[in-house]
């Protein structure tokens, strides 16, 4: 049984329920009881998820470290109560899942093992009340074993260097080493025994942006890492649990197009033993480090798109990582919170409209790496347009060329099967002196023609993404060249969501 079912240790955090501040106090009552979560999979009809029980899941979230602010009090429970809050915050905009690495080393004393092999007792008691509050508040997390860009640069001090007593020379061999090999079950192993059982835990990205720089220059033996690591999960989970929990692995996405000699696509888009695919979405000066609103939306549109066609079997995509990592990692940048935030709606947007499994997940890349207030605002509002989708039936395809317009003044994001189908449109002709689109440009309206669309009568729910609220419904009638509908008047940009009635 895992500590999560622990009678004793929950009503030892229950008391912090009565210490969460006023401002969030309204939130309480519609927060989940203590009991279990339920386990989320991959729904059986649709590349999205479910709750075991049936009801639809869809990621809403982004990138965390248990180093960074707020998260600062689990550690030696500092600060439990205000851990507590912030995630209570964070439901209530919308928020559902947070990708966490188990050890983030770019601090020297979060160090999961030490030396390697000896789980360090403050980390583990730091993940039990993680997990005991994420069930709490009804928060999942997708874990990653390690944070393999710090233990890069911070290889001298990692216990895993075999100078300090680890198995592992350096980690160009990271994917490749018997003995380092056994160190990475090991640690899975524990996780599995101590937290596996938990429904907080939405699913494993086996390895954290798997490299060929850490096989050698060489992305052969890749295939078979991930079957190894994959299977090793797998059975132990079921032994111990009875079920398993969705798996990925994610890459730097620029790798797929910097090194097409590569066989990369293979083991990222199509491994037999995955349950969804995931990159981490940057491309060189339009995500990395925009110069407007609009084009890293288009970008990753066009990611999304490019990484649907390498799936053959219908399973989830989702971008679980992206943001301004040039701007903030190399020229020392932190982008405008305005210009960051109408950023991160429209990657988010246009990943969603695309066919990505909810709104990806952001890599904060500011100073502290906390989001804004605008960027909650606009969790909370796609969480607000997903009740609007069956997601559990909707069989999308990616149509956004197939998608016309009557208007050029715009770009349209789309996916559709027979019976639904989602629509991004973004202005492209407002873009002001500061990259932003004008606040104060006329609304517009364009005819919308989607190909592909059975006939028949649909209801269209036009929905306002800054405010996060619906704007208006009207029927319309699809003939056998397609649907065809005339949009609600907006300004900068609108989303649809299309259900045959």
């Amino acid at each position: 049984m895992t500590f999560l079912l622990r009678k004793d240790r929950l009503q030892d955090l229950a008391r912090l329920r009565g210490d969460v501040p006023a401002e969030i106090a309204a939130t309480l009552a519609d927060a989940p009881s203590s009991g279990p979560l339920p386990w989320i999979q991959v729904a059986r009809d649709a590349p999205y998820f479910v709750a075991e029980d049936g009801s639809p899941w869809t990621p809403v979230g982004q990138n965390d470290a248990i180093s960074w602010i707020e998260f600062h009090g689990l550690f030696r429970r500092r600060d439990l109560p205000a851990v507590e809050a912030h995630l209570r915050r964070l439901r209530a905009n919308g928020v559902n899942c947070l990708r966490l690495m188990a050890e983030y080393a770019q601090v020297k004393h979060r160090y999961l093992e030490r030396p390697a092999g000896r789980f360090v007792p403050a980390m583990v008691t730091l993940w039990d009340d993680l997990f005991a509050l994420c069930e709490k508040v009804g928060m999942r997390i997708l874990l990653t074993p390690f944070d393999t860009f710090w233990m890069w640069l911070r290889w001298d001090w990692h216990p895993y260097n075999i100078r300090n007593g680890g198995p592992l020379r350096h980690p160009s061999e990271f994917l490749l080493c018997g003995p380092t090999r056994d160190a990475i079950k090991a640690r899975f192993s524990f996780v599995i025994e101590r937290w596996g059982g938990s429904g907080v835990l939405f699913g494993w990205d086996l390895w954290n942006e798997i490299h060929p720089a850490q096989a050698g220059d060489s992305a052969d033996c890749f295939g078979e890492f991930i079957h190894d690591l994959s299977t090793h999960v797998r059975q132990l989970e079921n032994r111990l649990h009875g079920r398993t929990h969705p798996q990925t692995v994610s890459l730097f996405g620029p790798e797929l197009w910097w090194r097409p000699h590569m066989a990369l696509k293979e083991p990222i888009f199509r491994h037999p033993d995955l349950d969804f695919a995931s990159i981490h979405v940057y491309r060189e000066g339009t995500i990395d480090d925009p110069q407007n609103t609009v084009d890293p939306a288009i970008s990753m549109g066009e990611i999304v798109r490019d990484a649907l066609a390498e799936i053959r079997d219908g399973r989830p995509f989702l971008d679980t990582e992206h943001g301004p990592i040039h701007s903030f990692k190399d020229k020392k940048r932190t982008l405008p919170e305005p210009f960051d935030d109408e950023y991160f709606r429209h990657m988010q947007w246009a990943h969603l409209a695309s066919g990505g499994a909810g709104g990806g997940m952001r890599w904060p890349n500011r100073t502290p790496h906390t989001l804004t207030p605008g960027m909650r605002e606009a969790q909370r509002a796609l969480s607000a347009f997903l009740p609007l989708i069956d997601w559990p039936s909707f069989r999308r395809r990616n149509v956004s060329d197939e998608i016309k317009t009557s208007s050029g003044e715009l770009v349209a994001f789309g996916c559709a099967d027979e019976a639904q189908a989602i629509v991004w449109l973004l202005r492209t002709d407002i873009i002001g002196r500061n990259g932003m689109l004008r606040p104060d440009a006329p609304p517009i309206r364009t005819t919308l023609w989607i190909a592909g669309m059975p006939a028949g009568r649909y209801l269209v729910t036009a929905f306002d993404t800054s405010r996060g609220e619906i704007v208006g419904s009207f029927p319309v009638i699809a003939g056998q060249d397609g649907l065809t509908l005339e949009t609600l008047p907006f300004s900068a940009d609108q989303a649809l969501a299309i259900r045959r009635a």
